[in-house]
């Protein structure tokens, strides 16, 4: 009775641990690199469920997803500046040439020790020789598609020589930081403040010449609006007396009026026996 107990015992956990051992779940992001016996198998498993040899098959994991792989490298610049520049990749994985890549490189790690990181290197090298320290600064856009191509190219070759062509596929290069020696960033720094005093001083010499510009014109409006009106005073004084001699000259007895006007209601003194006009006609008139 026992015996007819334990041996189908025996038989469902047999075949419980087959049916656990020979299934596997490949989650998201990820494909599966088939082991069967330790060779890898050409054939990747998507994400998913999947069947495979009991204790024959193993399934190791693999990240295909983008992600960011970084790298500082240091390089002189054309005009013998030390620059080092942070560049940061973005990339993702074949997962169709995944086995191939496992066998020949192996994991993620090893590809980015193996293709990204030396591209990155050896780019940056070539690239940041062509320029020098300001053109690196002053012409970012232009650095950094040529040093996106160089990297393409460094990781195209080494992947063509490993036997996994397309295996790894960039999506973007970025510079994070470019860094002078602390001799360059002082001459950088001495040359805007030169920039900026040469600019405030010419300012203010635009500044004088404004104002004394304005002042000059100042000077000149003052002296026509004295002269204007001199030339009116002067015209008008002119036509008055004119008109006042053309009056006199038509009209005698205005004569007598203005000395009349004039005459301050005294009688002039008298001394000694002889005449003396009432009036001094001449006196007044001239007056």
């Amino acid at each position: 009775m026992n015996n007819k107990l334990v041996i189908p015992g025996i038989v469902a956990l047999i075949a419980l641990v087959v049916i656990w051992d020979g299934a596997t779940v490949v989650n998201s992001g990820h494909v599966g690199v088939v082991h069967r016996l330790g060779a890898v198998q050409p054939e990747h498993l998507p994400e998913g469920f999947h069947l495979k040899i009991p204790f024959l098959d193993s399934v190791e994991e693999v990240d295909i997803r983008l992600r960011k792989a970084e790298n500082q490298a240091t390089a002189a610049s054309k005009d013998l500046q030390v620059v080092s520049t942070q560049v940061a990749v973005q990339y993702s994985l074949t997962g169709s040439t995944m086995p191939n890549t496992y066998q020949n490189i192996g994991l993620r790690s090893a590809v980015e020790t193996t293709a990204i990181d030396p591209g990155i290197t050896e780019s940056v090298k070539a690239i940041t020789a062509q320029y020098t320290a300001e053109e690196l600064v002053t012409q970012r856009a232009q650095v950094k598609a040529k040093i996106q191509e160089a990297i393409e190219a460094f990781v195209n070759t080494t992947l063509e020589q490993k036997g996994v062509i397309g295996a790894v596929k960039l999506a973007n290069v970025a510079i994070t930081d470019f860094e002078f020696s602390a001799e360059f960033n002082r001459a950088i720094e001495d040359k805007v403040r030169a920039e900026q005093e040469a600019l405030q001083a010419e300012n203010e010499k635009l500044r004088r010449v404004t104002q004394a510009e304005a002042a000059a014109a100042e000077r000149r409006l003052a002296g026509d609006a004295e002269a204007y009106t001199v030339t009116v005073e002067s015209e008008a004084r002119a036509d008055a007396i004119r008109r006042e001699a053309e009056a006199l000259k038509d009209n005698p007895d205005l004569i007598q009026l203005r000395i009349a006007e004039k005459w301050d209601g005294k009688l002039p003194q008298i001394s000694g026996s002889g005449a003396v006009p009432l009036l001094n006609i001449d006196a007044l008139t001239s007056n």
